[in-house]
């Protein structure tokens, strides 16, 4: 991670709360409850991001924290049966929630696309990659057969597949994971969408090819001016493809602030420990930090605070009262900690 990318004046961004960029993504107040053997639980609690045009917005936590089943909510691809939604997902000014399934169908893959973090499960094993990518052309643009087939070989070679022509006739299990996650990022900007989600589709790559992926995302978001909402736990990730970033642990977004900002001024105690965690940022020689404990399954969420059985600054009386509110100062920066302004937490560099 390199200084350039960590220091500097933060962009003029919209906080999560909104702001003058006109949104491609609006959520607000957005709440998810599942149905379980024991009634419902809430999982995902009063989150709310937007993401302008060619902007993208990091969502980052632990396993658990309530990233995945976000998207998957904007995506409406959460069973209707068990899942009960509130609040307002609106993607170029449309509401989603309440769409029918048949309206949200024509809505993904040519508006918004989603790469997924293991790519070999996305893939239909029985078609061939160039057959999958062609068959997303032909459902929402309407395309014949051999000019579907011309493009999708035009986006294999575009993601950096060689002899697309000859591999598009190719099944996924002939492909290796890299290759497998460049095709799932054809079919989601085979339509040129507004948005893209990237559930970490960087995780189960190696180091190498993890580099490739995330300098191929940055040049097509610049080539096709898209947004992206990008899901992971990697804060060093984050620093090479973020905009912005929401903090999410246990269902809440509990920091949102422009990428540089949160590296050299984390106001979370949660932050900083994600910070202080990064192999990158520890001194040679020195033992890495980590958080202790895990995070609570929802049925075990604390009324105030929910990070405060895990944190080291934690005051009882105060901390774990009364729920925890989203605020800050300023709209650049929002926290949701009521010791925000007396913490001298550290970032990542300084």
């Amino acid at each position: 991670m390199s200084q350039r990318e960590l220091v500097g004046q933060p962009p003029a961004m919209p906080s999560v709360a909104g702001g003058t960029a006109p949104a491609v993504l609006q959520v607000e107040h957005l709440s998810l409850e599942f149905l379980t053997p024991d009634g419902w639980i809430r999982v995902v609690e009063d989150v709310s991001l937007d993401i302008p045009a060619g902007v993208t917005v990091g969502l980052v936590g632990e396993s658990g924290s309530g990233k995945t089943v976000t998207s998957l909510a904007v995506m409406g691809l959460l069973p209707r049966e068990t899942t009960r939604v509130s609040g307002s997902i609106r993607l170029a000014g449309r509401e989603l929630v309440g769409m029918s399934q048949r309206q949200l169908a024509d809505i993904r893959g040519a508006e918004v696309g989603m790469v997924f973090q293991e790519p070999r499960r996305s893939l239909d094993p029985a078609f061939t990659v160039g057959d999958q990518i062609a068959e997303v052309l032909r459902r929402h643009e309407g395309l014949d057969r051999k000019t579907a087939r011309s493009r999708a070989v035009a986006l294999l070679d575009r993601v950096g597949i060689a002899e697309a022509e000859r591999r598009s006739r190719s099944y996924p299990h002939e492909f290796s994971g890299g290759m497998c996650q460049r095709v799932m990022l054809a079919i989601a900007l085979a339509c040129r969408p507004k948005l893209v989600i990237a559930d970490e589709p960087t995780t189960a790559l190696d180091v190498t090819v993890q580099k490739e992926m995330l300098r191929l995302m940055n040049e097509l978001q610049a080539e096709l001016d898209i947004s992206i909402l990008f899901i992971t736990h990697d804060l060093g990730v984050v620093a090479e493809m973020c905009d912005w970033v929401n903090v999410m642990y246990a269902g809440q977004v509990v920091e949102s602030t422009p990428m540089e900002r949160l590296f050299l001024d984390p106001r979370h105690p949660y932050t900083e420990g994600l910070l202080a965690a990064i192999p990158e940022g520890t001194p040679q020689g020195a033992r890495l930090r980590a958080i202790p404990g895990i995070v609570p399954p929802p049925s075990e969420w604390m009324h105030g605070c929910r990070f405060a059985p895990r944190c080291a600054h934690v005051q009882a009386e105060r901390c774990e009262s009364a729920p925890v509110p989203l605020a800050g100062e300023d709209r650049s920066h929002l926290v949701r900690c009521l010791r925000a302004d007396e913490l001298a937490l550290k970032g990542i560099v300084g």
